[in-house]
């Protein structure tokens, strides 16, 4: 028989304990500021009430270790799908997810009612090639179903060893059932910045996700747009669609690279640490060109934060489909046992005021998601003269025009555009709109 009286001293001291720690390191900070705390004695009790039935009850015996750490992940997921509790082997999982290199699937995830939600794939990664789409909910992992783990175990079974299959179970909108995914492991390189020229004087700059050097990666992209184009550019498409953000530091840095003043972004929080303002400083990379921002459903975070700015200050026009509606901090705090608590601590305001959290960015040109398809020369080739049985042969053809008979239809142009790109496409005959009327 477990005694309650001993089992609530125990855990009123344990509490005590951690509330005295904490409170120890708030207090360092000269600056804060002693707040009284009353400790809720009657739920206290209710939850050692509860832990010493089960203690006592349970089918099985459960270690008091086992039962602890299972309370403190169930107060953090209830607060919100981005908090959470990192044991030891999760929380050097996580790092080790942050070096830019790892073995997985290429898809940024969260949580949405016990499903893994994919935010958005990966450029060049399995998930991407295998057409795995912002939105999808994976219901299996190799067929264990995924209602009842952590993101974090979730995870961990998603990355493995490089070259070995999963299968993922996905529920899309767009399907009437489920279906199955298999997708080979490989090594994950995130590369944030590419860029290329889509027609003379307009530029493509493509941002994966955000790391600490995606600004002067994005600074240098647009330095040799200009030297490939021989000057100043007529305009720019910033594509952020699928890219689920990252660093804080990255998102500010682009979004000063456009403009010369005035607020980018702001955190609101309880705590002073989470009250911060971004400022833009002088110099624009483009010299106020033309700029179109591309975004989607899996345009999260730090992509909002871009996207916002530089629409609140009317410097670029966002084209697309609303964004993911992730507009919230987190900080990883250590813990003593080597783990760490990942706990939402402030939101994300553009500069205008407008919180992103659960909003999202609404694009100022909204575009249907269509798909543009090259025709398929054997069927949909249109009747020519040259079709037509005993047509006149042209006098003055030559030997080297029967090369040109030969060539067909290509996905992408002669500058490198994807045709099949449809918002690309609207985005870059925006631009030359607009270049026209300047």
């Amino acid at each position: 028989m477990v005694n309650k009286k001993n089992i609530f001293i125990l855990f009123i001291g344990c509490f005590l304990g951690i509330f005295l720690s904490t409170a120890g390191t708030v207090l360092a900070d000269k600056d804060a500021e002693p707040q009284a705390v009353t400790l809720p004695f009657e739920e206290l009790r209710t939850f050692t009430e509860i832990f010493g039935r089960i203690k006592q009850d349970y089918v099985e015996e459960v270690s008091d270790k086992d039962l602890l750490e299972n309370a403190i992940r169930g107060m953090l997921v209830g607060l919100d799908p981005h908090s959470s509790y990192l044991d030891t082997e999760e929380y050097q999982e996580l790092k080790v997810g942050t070096t830019g290199r790892f073995g997985g699937l290429g898809i940024q995830v969260t949580m949405e009612d016990g499903f893994v939600k994919v935010i958005s794939p990966i450029d060049e990664t399995p998930a991407q090639r295998a057409g795995i789409q912002s939105g999808d909910l994976i219901i299996k992992l190799d067929e264990k179903p995924v209602k009842g783990m952590t993101l974090t175990e979730a995870v961990k079974i998603m990355r493995g060893e490089v070259g070995s299959d999963i299968i993922l179970t996905i529920v899309r909108k767009s399907k009437n059932a489920p279906f199955n995914v298999t997708l080979t492991r490989d090594i994950i390189k995130v590369k944030s910045v590419r860029s290329r020229t889509l027609e003379d004087g307009f530029g493509y700059v493509r941002i994966s996700s955000f790391q600490s050097p995606t600004g002067a990666a994005v600074k240098k992209a647009i330095q040799e747009l200009k030297t490939a184009n021989g000057g100043a550019l007529k305009g720019m498409v910033l594509d952020l669609r699928n890219n689920p953000g990252g660093v804080l530091d990255g998102a500010v840095s682009v979004s000063d690279t456009f403009l010369n003043s005035g607020k980018i972004v702001y955190t609101e929080g309880r705590i002073k640490n989470s009250q911060m303002d971004f400022n833009a400083s002088p110099g624009d990379e483009l010299d106020g060109a033309p700029l179109v921002i591309l975004i989607n459903a899996g345009s999260a975070s730090a992509s909002e934060i871009v996207a916002g700015a530089l629409q609140d200050h009317k410097r670029a026009i966002i084209m697309g489909t609303k964004s993911f509606g992730k507009g919230s901090v987190q900080t990883i705090l250590p813990t003593g046992n080597g783990g760490a608590v990942k706990i939402t601590t402030a939101r994300y305001f553009t500069p205008s005021g407008r919180s992103i959290q659960a909003t999202g960015i609404e694009p100022d040109i909204a575009l249907d998601r269509l798909k543009l398809e090259a025709l398929e020369a054997a069927k949909f080739q249109p009747v020519k003269e040259a079709d037509l049985s005993g047509h006149l042969e042209n006098g003055n053809k030559k030997k080297s025009d029967k090369k040109a008979d030969k060539k067909t239809e290509k996905p992408e142009d002669e500058k490198g555009v994807d045709i099949r790109d449809y918002p690309l496409n609207e985005a870059l005959n925006l631009l030359k709109g607009i270049a026209i009327f300047r």
